[in-house]
């Protein structure tokens, strides 16, 4: 269809007199409208009395009629916005919770990342919802777990030792005595040491803010100083309360240092938030000074709980996944990210940084600095050992245990 210079000087006039409320869409839009109401040849009409490009007319024009058709869509729709069915977790609630109750505790995979992973199926879940009354496919369970973040993931070798065949039967066996602990309001408790630090002016990993070209400057070297020496940090981290103690040892990291570590805890925070407590389970590593073959750390515990009248349930973890203790993600990780790039000058500034922790999920940690000296390769004898109060658990005797209190 061809147009003349009347409808040019329309256009025209009508464009001129609202140019300027218009925003770069507004003209997009309207310039469109104008060519659509014009039919064949409308683009190029529009296009000489306006300036405005051909290209953003088209542009405009498929927004207009992608814009037509989402509202034919919803004029057709035969039910009304919100209708239709509910969301299996609202008809049946608690499935959500049950359902990451079921793959948690066999979760694989490093600690910190935001993923969790799981190798058990779909089918097999969705048996074992069924099970507790629930109503729901294996397609259900694996739209659920993508919306909870987890996915099938490949093995990745990220063990420090050859894996144990009870390897995932201990951490369900760890994870049931933590839940029933906690279920009956007594503490459950995450302790390990974690690595010595060199006090000085050393470089510490990480990077902080500072000005341009002008970063912190730290010794050449790692060589301990023999006036300063190391710390020793051992935590104490509370499952259940996410809160956390660490003792800063100045001596050699024992069994001695790690019950006294405990000790404290107890003393200055465990016993006011669990005053009417009679027992305590600790999860541990395996090997260190709080190892499971250590005649030590059984000693130590006994007198622990001897002058507590505390039951000190021990759960240890398997050899070679200390990553899987909670201490190591859950405080461990956050103590280094709030000291990095920050050279530990003294033992008070160890002591501080700890002390400073905090976590947007509400992580408290308390710190002091432990001035005993403890000795090494101190010796229990047959003796002693055979007169520690010490229950054995049928499942591997050996990583679980119960110390009980003499007067028992």
């Amino acid at each position: 269809m061809k147009f003349g210079k009347k409808e040019l000087e329309i256009i025209s006039h009508k464009y001129k007199a609202i140019k300027s409320c218009l925003t770069e869409k507004g003209r997009r839009l309207w310039t469109a409208a104008e060519a659509l109401s014009y039919g064949h040849g409308g683009i190029l009409l529009v296009n000489k009395a306006t300036n405005v490009s051909s290209n953003t007319i088209r542009s405009g024009i498929k927004e207009i009629k992608s814009s037509e058709k989402i509202n034919e869509e919803t004029e057709s729709r035969i039910r009304k916005k919100g209708g239709g069915r509910k969301k299996i977790s609202k008809n049946q609630k608690n499935i959500i919770k049950d359902l990451e109750e079921l793959v948690d505790p066999t979760s694989r995979g490093d600690p910190e990342s935001h993923l969790k992973w799981t190798s058990k199926s779909t089918r097999n879940l969705a048996k074992a919802l069924n099970k507790k009354g629930y109503k729901i496919s294996h397609a259900t369970v694996a739209t659920l777990l993508h919306d909870l973040d987890y996915s099938l993931q490949a093995n990745k070798k990220t063990l420090e030792g050859s894996s144990h065949n009870d390897r995932d039967a201990q951490f369900r066996y760890i994870n049931t005595s933590v839940t029933v602990m906690q279920k009956m309001g007594h503490p459950t408790i995450s302790v390990d040491t974690k690595k010595k630090e060199n006090i000085g002016n050393y470089k510490n990993n990480g990077k902080e803010f500072s000005k341009k070209k002008n970063p912190i400057k730290v010794n050449g070297h790692d060589f301990p100083d023999k006036r300063l020496g190391k710390v020793v940090p051992y935590g104490i981290y509370d499952i259940g309360k996410n809160k956390g103690w660490v003792s800063v040892g100045i001596s050699s990291d024992t069994s001695e240092f790690a019950v006294n570590s405990i000790r404290a805890w107890w003393y200055k925070m465990g016993i006011f938030v669990y005053p009417k407590s009679k027992k305590l389970l600790i999860t541990a590593d395996c090997g260190g000074s709080n190892g499971y073959r250590v005649r030590l750390w059984k000693y130590e515990l006994q007198r622990f709980s001897n002058e507590t009248g505390l039951e000190i349930h021990v759960r240890h973890f398997p050899p070679g996944t200390s990553k899987w203790n909670k201490i190591e993600h859950r405080l461990f990780s956050y103590i280094s990210k709030n000291w990095r790039g920050k050279p530990l000058l003294t033992r008070e500034i160890v002591v501080n940084l700890i002390g400073n922790t905090k976590t947007n999920k509400g992580l408290e940690v308390k710190a002091v600095l432990d001035k005993n000296e403890y000795m090494k390769g101190k010796k229990i004898s047959k003796k002693e050992f055979d007169n520690i109060q010490i229950k054995k658990d049928e499942f591997h005797p050996e990583w679980n245990y119960s110390i009980l209190p003499k007067n028992q």
